[in-house]
């Protein structure tokens, strides 16, 4: 006798107002740590909110591929070509989609293209980058740190990094946000920012300089055009609106929790115990798909079938209580968080993110001193979606902004963009496990993780 189909949780609409933790927590108890969603209408798969299995999920490439096109809807023809998932669910030629050898080498060249950004060099760039941002702002006494910190900063660092002019690092900004969305629009601001890269990358094989497409260019393992289209797509992804996420929580939790904005001050925690807690608290990226089951098995107490979408949960793992003390609350110094990934396909450059967040949150705290919320907490607008939910306002006050003497323009030099040294950890682009991608002008809009 055939079971009965699991009840699926939507991960769309009213079901992600409020606090997802809430929401985690309501899954674990009537599913377990492995939980039957839908995250479009009649889309289903499963959320995978254990912290132990998503650990198995992450490592076990016989069981779990990254290979999309063994997405059971997909291959039947339930997703629509320009369904607004397809941005983030289908097939790629790069690291994200790959496994074994053909991921292994698509992901040596982007860490050791990313190993080339010179850390001491990008916290100038950052910093730089900030205070102009913040003098541009200062003499209002009050700003939306998202609309004009957070969501600026890391953009502009990254396209700089990517070796993009000024004309097409804006081109690129207005695609990016519409990508992430899960809306009709998503498939044409696709192809738009795959436009744009075409261009970067023909201009680079004219013309190399000391960045991230050009060193992708180059390296040895030979990667195609196309290859360094949708590997570049995973970078910029990573390196934007999870980091815009992560600094505008970071700066959300130093205005509205007193008692830890006061050891900050005191000196008894750090700005990186701050960026810690977000990443275990409200991890940029809140949901990651996916990985597709190989065969048919049994999977943290669910029946799962070849073929079948499983997501990173990774905010679930993260609150998953086996992991957590009694109490609920992370330790400080505990770094076991899930936010970045795990396994083969951990993050590459999660080293230089924080080094960006950092900076941006460091550079901000000594320029406006006394800045303060200028709306009560639970007033804060969110931006909400399956795969991440962030901030869409911060706004602040302040009265007496410490702008340094000269702010100099990134654009002085060449920051950034030497291969001396690595990004260190110690000192340290760009969050989640391997990242998004986008489409080539010519290829199908249905393509992607």
């Amino acid at each position: 006798m055939t079971a009965p189909a699991p009840t699926r949780v939507p991960l769309y609409g009213t079901t992600l107002d409020g606090p997802l933790t809430d929401l985690y927590e309501r899954m674990r108890r009537d599913h377990g740590p492995v939980v039957p969603v839908e995250i479009a209408p009649r889309v289903e798969a499963w959320l995978v909110i254990g912290h132990r299995e998503l650990l198995h999920l992450t490592r076990d490439e016989q069981y779990f591929s990254h290979d999309p096109r063994r997405w059971s809807p997909l291959r039947e023809g339930r997703v629509a070509a320009d369904s607004p998932l397809m941005p983030l669910v289908g097939w790629r030629p790069a690291l994200l989609f790959a496994d074994g050898a053909a991921h292994r080498r698509m992901r040596s060249a982007v860490a050791d293209a990313l190993g080339r950004v010179n850390g001491h060099e990008l916290i100038r760039m950052v910093r730089a980058t900030a205070e102009r941002l913040v003098a541009g702002f200062a003499d209002r006494h009050a700003a939306d740190l998202v609309e004009s910190y957070a969501r600026l900063l890391p953009l502009q660092v990254v396209t700089e990094l990517l070796g993009l002019d000024e004309e097409n690092g804006a081109r690129l900004v207005e695609t990016l946000t519409t990508i992430v969305a899960p809306t009709v629009a998503a498939t044409g601001a696709n192809k738009r920012m795959g436009q744009i890269l075409l261009e970067l990358i023909a201009g680079k094989k004219r013309r190399p300089g000391a960045d991230l497409t050009s060193w992708l260019l180059e390296h040895p393992v030979g990667l195609s055009d196309e290859e360094v289209l949708h590997n570049l797509v995973v970078i910029i992804v990573a390196g934007n609106n999870t980091t815009v996420n992560w600094i505008a929580s970071t700066i959300q939790i130093l205005l509205t929790d007193p008692a830890f904005r006061s050891s900050l001050t005191h000196g008894h925690l750090t700005v990186d115990d701050a960026l810690d807690l977000v990443l275990w608290r409200q991890p940029p990226t809140q949901n990651f798909p996916g990985r597709y089951a190989t065969r048919d098995l049994r999977f943290g107490g669910q029946d799962i079938r070849a073929g079948d979408m499983l997501i990173l949960g990774l905010a679930g793992a993260n609150a998953d209580p086996e992991v957590l003390p009694e109490d609920g609350r992370p330790v400080v110094g505990n770094r076991s968080y899930l936010a970045f990934g795990a396994g083969p396909h951990t993050c590459p450059a999660r080293d230089p993110a924080r080094l960006i967040t950092r900076t941006a949150v460091d550079t901000l705290r000594h320029r406006l001193p006394d800045m303060e919320i200028a709306v009560p907490e639970e007033q804060l607008p969110w931006i909400t979606s399956p795969w991440s939910k962030g901030l869409a306002k911060l706004p602040v006050r302040f009265s007496a902004p410490q702008l340094a003497a000269d702010s100099p323009s990134p654009a002085s030099g060449s920051p950034a963009r030497t291969s001396d040294s690595p990004a260190r950890a110690s000192d340290s682009p760009a969050p989640t496990p391997d990242s998004p991608a986008p489409d080539s002008p010519d290829s199908p809009a249905g393509d992607r993780r």
